[in-house]
């Protein structure tokens, strides 16, 4: 963390706001060498030096007012403006005024939506199984008032808020959800973080999970149960594949039963299409060749090709 941030948003107690803004700088400079100007003007016109170091005096206090008196805010962030040690005002954005030792600025509120990055390192599920967990908070200051003065450093207190949220959901739910709830989870931890930051200002747009990490001796376990499912898934889906064949060849069977041509018909075609290939070779049972009168048809079969080939 810089040196500038720090005095921006984490000012530590009786710290001297050191902002000075370009514009109050120059003004400073112009003063200062209105003042030195003027002196030689005035030793040279031959007026007194009690004239000259008033003349002084008066230029150097109007330009270390200005110094320290004049503040400018961006648009996007408001000053906290004590006065004598009690809240006194917000000022900003833009260009703003206060009465130097009386009025203090112990910080400013930036109202841009903040992103803080938090972590659950070996938080023990509720099946106790140790991961690690990343997220990522989205939230912005709706009341820069409360943020100020309701919590000491409100950034800090958002981060500790978090990670403490974060570990309190993952120890109330089981690993499997956690691993495929992440939705679930991001809900449940925008709400619980808002509720614990509206006191001090500070809502939350959104919640997300980054990764999930869990060890690498569960994380192989894991992968080689979820092969085994898919090979019984496979196994199962092969086994209902065969009872629907079996059921198409019983059907098919009592359709041959009642028909013998058509029967004759298609053990023709199977001889057919396993002797369109040059050289295959076609078992068939004896039985077969008794009940189909496929003999008959094997020699006619035979004969046809033999004469093919003398005319070849």
């Amino acid at each position: 963390m810089s040196f500038t941030h720090q005095l921006k948003n984490e000012p530590k107690k009786g710290q001297v706001d050191l902002r000075i803004p370009a514009p109050a700088g120059m003004l400073f400079l112009l003063c200062t060498l209105i003042s030195v100007l003027g002196i030689f003007l005035l030793d040279s016109r031959g007026v007194s030096d009690g004239w000259m170091i008033a003349w002084l005096v008066v230029w150097e206090l109007l330009g270390t007012y200005i110094l320290f008196a004049l503040k400018i805010a961006s648009q996007w962030e408001k000053a906290i403006v004590l006065r004598l040690g009690k809240f006194h005002r917000l000022a900003g954005p833009g260009v703003f005024w206060i009465v130097p030792i009386l009025d203090t600025i112990p910080t400013w509120i930036d109202h841009r939506v903040m992103v803080t990055p938090f972590a659950a390192q070996k938080t023990l599920t509720k099946d106790t199984v140790p991961v690690d967990v990343d997220a990522v908070l989205f939230w912005v200051v709706w009341d820069a008032e409360k943020a100020a003065l309701e919590v000491e450093n409100y950034r800090s207190a958002v981060d500790w808020a978090a990670q403490t949220a974060l570990r309190d959901i993952i120890g109330r739910m089981m690993l499997a959800d956690i691993l495929v709830g992440r939705s679930v989870i991001d809900k449940e931890l925008q709400q619980v973080i808002d509720e614990r930051t509206t006191p001090w200002g500070v809502t939350v747009q959104s919640v997300e999970i980054r990764d999930i990490v869990i060890p690498q001796d569960l994380e192989d376990a894991m992968s080689r149960q979820a092969q085994a499912e898919r090979e019984r898934q496979a196994r199962v889906i092969l086994g209902e594949s065969e009872k629907q064949i079996a059921a198409s060849f019983a059907e098919a069977a009592r359709a041959y039963a009642n028909n013998p041509t058509a029967l004759h018909l298609r053990a023709m075609n199977m001889l057919f299409e396993g002797l369109k290939e040059k050289g295959a070779l076609v078992i068939v049972p004896s039985s077969a060749l008794d009940t189909m009168n496929l003999g008959g048809i094997t020699g006619l079969t035979a004969m046809t090709q033999q004469n093919l080939s003398q005319e070849t």
